[in-house]
């Protein structure tokens, strides 16, 4: 079929203008004309009727030619399209319909994603349409809530005319989030502060990475600084009406002096408190929540006495638990269960994952790396939220989704699924490259100036090469010419060309990379999420090396 009608299903709430405007973007950029009724055209019926599962949603095949997708609310509805796009079959220009029946919902209440706006990365430096477009193909996978985080360590303060500008961005985010039904997120470090944080209240620094401006907490000063500064952020994003805040522990923050010490369980609990005081006074039905991120890396014994302050009432004002840790789930919670039996939260590692710069070969897809962790994890959470740096772990955030949707289903699947809807490609030969993407996932750059790159595992470069040149063969030119496509494509290409120079780079390796910039907007990105070619080698030292 080449034609698409898109009606509403009589006596059923008419669906909102921005589900039926997202599913007639998506077509569109797959060459299906959205038109009037006619005969050679799909009629797909669209309405909401409550129930009673939120988020749920009924696709049924009436004909070869109708099909009807029925939402609980308007947001299952949205999920409802995502499926049905997903079980299409899209060609150049045509595509065939959905043959699956069924009702679905999610298993997991929470599965959020969290944007990290900083470092001049994609959602630091995008166009915001380009941004929100992301935040509906996101939504599209199974998305319910964004969280993004107003990292103000280096602004003098909320004034500053630059914190201005970013928080207007932040929120623009976040309403189009809420737009189309998700729920928006903030995130902050327990003790943040300013760079213009006076040097008798900064924290003593732990062995993680600092920014030399965070407040001790155990000075009463500092702890009146740190609700202030508190209260200025929800203040200043009050219109969104945040559903999630966080407060964070590490990464940076925390702090090492004698009254805070240890931190986990002592002043990041003093800040915690006094902070989520804040947050229910401003913003009474959010949900609080506490992350235990880095807990026992620095500070034997956080989550024993972490766990031991739950059991005791100390962290009454906690709604929800954020756990999660570089690499592996946090063998204290897989023996001891989630401290104080209060709902949890994964924050999966998706983005840093081996290889830095982040992204800067192209894409990072580590499907079996998330499976391990959730048949590890996943009986725990309610749910969680994602790390992205950028769009280069695309395919790590809809295996997050659908794992949160639907515990059961095989992360093979999803590539798979991807590789369909996505790419248009054979869903077996890129499930195959992706496998061996991730085996081949050590990257890292070597002398910071010079123009040598370091693969540490690259056994699979050729044969990966190989099996991404098969799936191009027969690729839609919609998909061929998409960033999804490009990023993957890339990747392989890279890894075949520097493993073949010897890390060496190349004309072709620097053309790439400098495609990678350009998909990323990274023209004024920072090392650790810019593809180095030459170009943004000598932008960041002024000069390179050449060992060729």
């Amino acid at each position: 079929m080449k034609y698409i009608t898109i009606s509403t299903i009589p006596g059923m709430t008419v669906p909102e203008a921005y589900i039926t405007d997202i599913l007639t973007r998506k077509l569109c950029e797959r060459g299906i004309s959205v038109t009037k009724p006619q005969a050679d055209a799909l009629d797909l019926q669209l309405g909401v009727a409550d129930f009673g599962v939120k988020d749920g949603f009924r696709i049924e095949k009436l004909s070869e030619t109708s099909a009807r997708i029925v939402g609980n609310d308007q947001r299952g509805l949205l999920y409802g399209v995502g499926r049905f796009l997903r079980e299409c079959s899209f060609g150049d220009g045509e595509f065939t319909p959905c043959e699956w029946s069924g009702f679905s919902s999610p298993s997991k209440p929470v599965r959020g994603m969290y944007f990290a706006t900083h470092f001049h990365n994609y959602y630091h430096d995008a166009p915001i349409q380009a941004i929100n477009e992301y935040v509906e193909d996101l939504a599209l996978w199974g998305c319910s809530t964004i969280s993004v985080w107003y990292d103000m360590h280096h602004y003098t303060g909320i004034d500053d005319p630059a914190a201005q500008g970013m928080i207007a961005k932040l929120k623009v985010i976040l309403k189009a989030a809420k737009r189309i039904g998700l729920q928006p997120g903030l995130t902050s470090i327990a003790n943040e502060g300013y760079s213009t944080t006076p040097d008798h209240l900064k924290s003593v620094p732990t062995q993680t990475a600092h920014y030399g401006v965070e407040i001790c907490p155990s000075k009463q000063e500092g702890l009146d600084l740190i609700v202030k500064l508190r209260q200025e952020m929800l203040e200043a994003f009050e219109e969104v009406v945040a559903e999630y805040v966080w407060i964070w522990p590490y990464d940076q923050g925390g702090c090492t002096c004698s009254d805070c010490m240890p931190w986990g369980y002592n002043g990041y609990l003093k800040s915690g408190k006094a902070e989520a005081e804040v947050i229910k006074k401003f913003l009474p039905s959010a949900k609080t929540v506490v992350s235990t991120w880095c807990f026992d890396y620095f500070i034997e014994g956080e989550y024993a006495g972490f766990h031991n302050a739950l059991e005791t009432g100390e962290l009454d004002w906690a709604d929800y638990l954020m756990i999660d840790a570089h690499g592996e789930f946090p063998p204290y919670v897989i023996e001891h269960g989630v401290p104080g039996g209060l709902p949890a939260l994964g924050f999966p590692e998706i983005s840093m994952y081996y290889m830095c710069p982040w992204g800067g070969w192209g894409a990072n897809p580590l499907p079996n790396h998330i499976q391990k962790m959730w048949d590890t994890s996943g009986h725990l959470l309610s749910g969680g939220f994602p790390y992205s740096e950028g769009i280069f772990e695309d395919l790590n955030k809809a295996i997050c989704f659908q794992l949160y949707w639907d515990p059961e289903k095989k992360v093979s699947e999803t590539v798979k699924e991807y590789a369909r809807y996505e790419l248009g490609v054979d869903p077996d030969i890129m499930e195959q490259a992706c496998n061996l993407m991730e085996a081949d996932q050590h990257h890292w750059k070597g002398e910071e100036s010079s123009l040598e790159y370091h693969l540490e595992h690259a056994d699979h470069a050729f044969e990966c090469l190989e099996l991404t040149q098969k799936a191009a063969k027969n690729i839609p030119a919609w998909a061929a010419k998409s960033w999804r496509w490009r990023i993957l494509y890339i990747r392989a290409a890279i890894d075949a060309a520097l493993t073949e120079s010897k890390g060496l780079s190349t004309p072709a390796v620097d053309a790439m990379l400098e495609e990678l910039s350009d998909i990323y907007y990274a023209d004024g990105a920072e090392y650790t999420v810019c593809p180095l070619s030459i170009r943004h080698l000598k932008r960041l030292y002024g000069e390179i090396t050449d060992k060729q």
